[in-house]
């Protein structure tokens, strides 16, 4: 019975612990008058539009690009063929350089970049198999990444991204 009821309240728990880990993320940004962007790819945007539900969202966010398809990474945010190529376009490489490039098109103190496989079909191995997410922060000038691997369906994979990816802000603002 109680194995049962774990499971079925798991997207619940999910969901919970991702609110409160973004509105904690919102929260010291503003108190630290700094402010966000994001540029997503496997969480299509579900990263910035969770900060845009917080109270401090108009003192925060300032905007986000969701780039799923590798052309617009190239196309929009300038992320070399070359490296694409070589990485995935779901690669910490791939991901650091957008967080990177980011900056060109937006202004912002902190710069989160986020790449991975969600689903099959894309550029998963055994090595980096469904559920590999890249989460790439940029604060003042300073890179910090993460791969992670996380088990689940695609929502339960983009969920534990986005606690991951506010847990990476917050570790590092």
């Amino acid at each position: 019975m109680i194995a049962a009821s774990v499971q079925r309240d798991f997207p619940f728990t999910f969901y919970f612990i991702m609110e409160q880990k973004i509105a904690e993320c919102a929260l010291l940004l503003a108190e630290q008058k700094l402010r966000i962007a994001f540029v997503e790819s496997a969480t299509a945007g579900w990263l910035c539009s969770e900060f845009a539900l917080t109270e401090q969202s108009g003192q925060v966010l300032e905007g986000g690009i969701t780039c799923y398809n590798a052309d617009l990474k190239q196309s929009l945010l300038g992320v070399p063929h070359e490296l694409i190529e070589k990485y995935t376009p779901e690669s910490q490489e791939v991901t650091d350089e957008l967080a990177r490039r980011l900056g060109k098109l937006m202004p912002a103190d902190i710069f989160v970049a986020v790449t991975g496989l969600t689903t099959p079909g894309g550029s998963e191995t055994a090595e980096k198999p469904v559920g590999t997410m890249f989460v790439s922060v940029l604060v003042k000038d300073h890179l910090f990444s993460e791969r992670y691997e996380f088990k689940g369906s695609c929502e339960e994979v983009i969920k534990q991204t986005i606690i991951a990816a506010a847990a990476l802000v917050i570790s590092h603002v």
